[in-house]
Parts: C-alpha cells; sequence; structure tokens
C-alpha cells in the first residue's frame, strides 16, 4: 500500500479535462488512506481517487472549490457523516464498485447541499428491496442515479412510500437482513456446506474397475466421464462403483501384457494341433 503524501499529490498528473474543469489524477496508486489533501491548495475541481483500496470516504479538509470526486473500484464501506461540511459544493459523486452494503451507509450523504450525480452501481446495496426510491428519498437535491435520470414519477413513489419514519425504519430494517451476493454468509449455510459430502478418491480395485468400463463403454459421453474421475482421483457422485465392480471379469482388459500373451500361444496351438489331426486323416482316406 501507499501513503498519500504531499509529494505524490504535487508529483500526480494534473490537467484540464474535458469540460475545462482542472483536474488531479491520483488513479491506480494502492492508496488505502485519504489523507494531506489540503497539499492541493484547493486549487482542483475534479479529484480522481479511483482504482486505489481506500476503505473510508473520510479525512477532507474544507475544500470550497471541489465539484467532482471519482472513487469508482476502491472498498470504501463507511461514509463520513459530516462529509459535507469539508465539501460544501461536491455536486458529484461516483463509487461504482466498492462495498457498500446497506441502505443505511448512504445516509451520510445527506450533509453534501450540492450533490446531484451519484453512481453506486456494483455495489450490494443496489440489490436490496426499495434502493433506489429510498436514496431518491433521502437526496432531495439529487438529479440523476446510477447514470440514469431521477422521473418525477420516482420522487411521487419515494415520497409515499417513505410517508412516516417508521416506514423508513422498516426498510432499513429489511436492508439489513436480505441476504445478497457478495454479504458474509450465515453460520447456518457455513453449517450446510461443510456437511456436503466429499467425493472420495478410488481404491485400486475400483480404478482397474472404471478401466474396463471404459473398455466397454457405448458412447463418448460415457468414456469422458470415467476418463475425467481417472484424472481427477476423485469419483464423482452419481457414478455407481458396485455396478463396476459386479461386470463380468472376462468383458475387462487384461491386467499386463503377459496374461495376454499366454492366451494368444494357447489357441494357436490348439489350432495347430487341430489342423494336424485333419491332414493325417485326409491321408488314411488316400491310402485307402
Amino acid at each position: 500500500m501507499v501513503r498519500l503524501t504531499a509529494d505524490l499529490i504535487w508529483k500526480s498528473p494534473h490537467f484540464f479535462n474535458a469540460i475545462r474543469e482542472r483536474e488531479l489524477d491520483l488513479r491506480g496508486n494502492k492508496i488505502a488512506v485519504i489523507e494531506n489533501i489540503g497539499a492541493t491548495e484547493d486549487q482542483f475541481d475534479t479529484i480522481d481517487l479511483s482504482d486505489n483500496e481506500i476503505v473510508k470516504l473520510e479525512n477532507f479538509p474544507n475544500l470550497n472549490r471541489l465539484g467532482t470526486l471519482l472513487l469508482n473500484n476502491n472498498r470504501i464501506t463507511r461514509i463520513n457523516p459530516n462529509l459535507g461540511e469539508f465539501l460544501p459544493k461536491l455536486h458529484t459523486l461516483v463509487l461504482t464498485n466498492n462495498r457498500l452494503t446497506n441502505l443505511v451507509e448512504i445516509d451520510p450523504l445527506t450533509s453534501l447541499p450540492k450533490l446531484q450525480f451519484l453512481s453506486l452501481l456494483d455495489n450490494n446495496i443496489t440489490k436490496k428491496p426499495n434502493y433506489r426510491l429510498y436514496v431518491i428519498h433521502k437526496l432531495k437535491s439529487l438529479r440523476m442515479l446510477d447514470f440514469r435520470k431521477v422521473k418525477q414519477k420516482e420522487r411521487v413513489e419515494a415520497k409515499n412510500l417513505f410517508a412516516s419514519e417508521e416506514a423508513e425504519e422498516e426498510v432499513k430494517r429489511e436492508s439489513a437482513k436480505t441476504f445478497v451476493p457478495g454479504d458474509i454468509p450465515s453460520t447456518q449455510e457455513v453449517t450446510k456446506e461443510e456437511q456436503t459430502p466429499k467425493p472420495v478418491a478410488p481404491t485400486p480395485e475400483q480404478i482397474l474397475a472404471i478401466k474396463a468400463a471404459i473398455v466397454n463403454s457405448q458412447t463418448l459421453e460415457e468414456v469422458a466421464r470415467l476418463e475425467q474421475a481417472l484424472k481427477s482421483g476423485q469419483l464423482p457422485a452419481d457414478l455407481n462403483i458396485s455396478d463396476i465392480d459386479s461386470a463380468p471379469k472376462s468383458e475387462s482388459a487384461p491386467k499386463n501384457g503377459s496374461a495376454g500373451q499366454d492366451n494368444m500361444i494357447t489357441d494357436e496351438k490348439e489350432a495347430n494341433d487341430e489342423s494336424e489331426q485333419k491332414n493325417d486323416e485326409s491321408a488314411e482316406m488316400e491310402e485307402e
């Protein structure tokens, strides 16, 4: 991790962006903590802190000029409740792909009086029931949420849904209870996962039986499945080993080359004896 020092701020790229605002580029420095931002001397309209490892949105000095703050691809889970006190003119906040989980975690953004554009895409919070209406309800000045315009119809719906403090608290409680991908699984779910039986490695006898089954397989899919079991060293749960073990031994391949060779020699000898016997009989008939 890298500290956000005054020296790093002074050496980082700064330029006029596409909308002619003065921007400071602090992307991709593995910064974990916001600090020493006072070294900017409030000279920037936009600060880009994307692609870092920031966990808390805090420690800003008074920045009366800053209007846009870009923080996508970080690890933010907490926002300072007094953020607006230090960023009074912030109108655009991009928090795409962070780790905000519950609706209550965006409440501190109500301290930003000028906030009009907000992105919370790719945060687990967006999967909570009534997420969009809740954010619209809390941030009255918002014009764009997740790059979608806030419509008057949505404002009316949000107002009706959260007509009382009790309704708002109920939505917050539901948000805290609802599980979404990325949340920590419950102890019950972990226990259930631990109880799931794991595949058992085959014994040498079972391996030989599987090889025999491969020889006698009728479809390519069955051959591929059995070969995969041999390669992985674990038998699939749906593979019935008892059926394989009970297969007739004559159908299985010989265990080694010598046994097969002995059988071939015996068969060849018997064929020669039969041929010689037929020749003797033919000779006797000719003599008569």
